[in-house]
């Protein structure tokens, strides 16, 4: 199929132009995806937790390109010591820029609970994921230029991702790119060993997705690969890829309500 867009595409992007790119898109691997993304997506950026299809990405794209799209890493201020280690540690071996970003106004996890207070994510858990990643992220677009994502997403995880097409425009008009959104777990785990890709050191210890270590458990013999994630609660996603507006006036009702009762 021949696609008939400009390059770099022009935004904001049709839904005409979308589903075309999409069809164009499908059939490709990761690689010849994230190839197409160097040449076609505008301010093109990887947002990153360091989980394995996105070190997938990483890898790939340091082989594709000698000037990567930088990554942009969002602090929570909860991680894993183990996966602060591994930031470190792609930084170093692959010499890619990464930007990290804090809840706003927080430089430690004693700033963060001087303003929400303890367990925040236990009082309000849409409220928190705007805080320590909603907000943090449009704060980095704005302030890199931000205007395509690359991310980790693959529609073998489930939930909302189970229809998950190569390519998105999120609410706010920003371009989303999944390149390995056709590849299972399987297919992820063995290029990170084939390709000794840095990998975080919990995977070895019973976790197969990660992200802060008060939501994160390890995985059961036959569970899904998220399972671990919000165990127990009907979630299955951070709020990064959830609407944004709603987001923030959800959050602003709760800030509102916090104001009234004190």
């Amino acid at each position: 199929m021949t696609l008939h867009i400009s390059k770099p595409i022009q935004l904001p992007l049709s839904k005409e132009d979308l589903d075309a790119i999409n069809i164009h898109l499908s059939p490709m691997t990761p690689e010849e995806i994230l190839g197409w993304a160097l040449d076609y997506l505008p301010g093109l950026h990887q947002t990153t937790a360091f989980g394995l299809t996105g070190l997938v990405a990483i890898d790939v794209l340091s082989k594709l390109t000698s000037s990567p799209p930088p990554l942009i890493f969002l602090d929570t201020l909860y991680h894993f010591s183990e996966t602060y280690e591994l930031v470190e540690e792609v930084e170093s071996r692959y010499n890619v820029p990464v930007h990290v970003y804090k809840p706003d106004g927080c430089e430690t996890v004693a700033d963060f609970e001087a303003k929400y207070g303890e367990k925040f994510w236990e009082k309000d858990d849409s409220s928190y994921d705007f805080a320590v990643k909603v907000e943090p992220a449009r704060r980095a677009y704005k302030e890199l230029g931000v205007q395509s994502v690359i991310t980790g997403r693959r529609a073998s995880q489930g939930g909302d991702r189970a229809s998950l097409q190569p390519l998105e425009v999120d609410s706010t008009g920003l371009l989303k790119l999944n390149p390995l959104f056709s590849w299972n777990f399987h297919l992820v785990e063995w290029y990170i060993t084939e390709n000794k890709v840095p990998r975080n050191k919990l995977l070895d210890q019973g976790y197969r997705s990660v992200g802060d270590w008060h939501s994160t458990s390890k995985v059961g013999e036959g569970q899904d690969e998220r399972a671990g994630r919000w165990a127990g609660k009907e979630k299955t996603e951070c709020g990064l890829h959830k609407d944004y507006f709603a987001m923030k006036a959800q959050a602003r009702l709760t800030a509102a309500g916090t104001s009234n009762e004190c």
